[in-house]
């Protein structure tokens, strides 16, 4: 049986963590999500089931069976299809008024001002190794004052950061400059998890090569970084609760049952931070040596 679509209806089951009047304003609200893979999908939908309506998402990418084990719109059926337009056809499945605008060449210089046009909130989805157009687009937000939130899907766990308009940007915190790609991975790697929680239980080290540009996956992480970045997104929007900006940051691990809140002033400068980078670089070395 076929009934009507109804908002209110749709998101009764919010109301009493939310007012009726924040649930219009959430509906009222505009996000921009920047990459549809292990946790852009997930952010899409976690989102729209909270009632946001306006969205702008952009991925180039088409799903592939490589894909099963993290990525929500990931399934024999869309093998071979647009991660845009899949995504998107999931989210108007949940709220037929949804509106999204597709970016289908993924976010880059020449689209940054449509993609972040009239946006309240940017969540950070793009692909571990897209240091140009994280760089960019960080950058844009930083400029137009713009709140963006990263959150990475590590092990089993995540982390998250904030940055708001006012703080500390991206770029002050991570230092990436003009510096080669390596040391970008490098610096991005210790400087979204200072606590390393989900270093312990890699077990298959060599899964990681940053030369290569893989690390694996899990989806329990990408699921938990949606959540966590929802929550924040609906503190953000309807500007109540705390909100932690950057240099603080968090990190969540599901298998070790550990929370973990990290400071670092100075970002990558902190001298912690410093050490960190100093044993990533070796470690980076090591296993380019064995790779060779």
């Amino acid at each position: 049986m076929n009934k009507p679509f109804n908002y209110e209806q749709a998101f009764s089951r919010n109301i009493g963590w939310v007012t009726p009047a924040e649930q219009q304003q959430l509906r009222g609200k505009r996000v921009a999500i920047a990459g549809g893979g292990g946790v852009g999908g997930v952010h899409l939908l976690t989102l729209a089931r909270l009632g946001i309506t306006r969205f702008h998402i952009a991925d180039f990418d088409s799903f592939d069976i490589a894909n099963f084990n993290r990525q929500v719109g990931a399934m024999m059926s869309t093998v071979g299809q647009p991660k845009a337009e899949v995504l998107a056809r999931m989210a108007r499945d949940i709220n037929p008024e949804i509106e999204i605008a597709i970016f289908p060449d993924g976010v880059h210089k020449d689209n940054l001002d449509a993609f972040l046009d009239g946006v309240d909130l940017y969540v950070d989805a793009l692909d571990f190794f897209a240091f140009d157009a994280r760089q960019q687009t960080f950058a844009a937000c930083a400029r137009r004052g713009i709140p963006a939130t990263t959150g990475a899907p590590l092990g089993m766990g995540a982390a998250l950061l904030n940055f708001m308009p006012g703080k500390m940007t991206f770029e002050e915190y991570f230092g990436w400059g003009d510096l080669p790609e390596q040391e970008k991975a490098i610096r991005f790697v210790v400087g979204l998890a200072p606590a390393g929680l989900h270093r312990p239980y890699l077990v298959v080290p060599e899964s990681v090569n940053l030369a290569e540009q893989r690390g694996p996956s899990t989806f329990m992480a990408c699921q938990l970084c949606a959540g966590i970045c929802a929550t924040e997104a609906l503190k953000i929007l309807l500007q109540r609760g705390d909100v932690l900006a950057a240099p603080w940051g968090m990190q969540f691990d599901a298998y070790r049952n550990k929370l973990k809140r990290t400071w670092r002033p100075g970002g990558n400068r902190h001298p912690i931070q410093q050490l960190m980078l100093a044993i990533g670089r070796r470690q980076f070395a090591r296993m380019a040596a064995a790779g060779r």
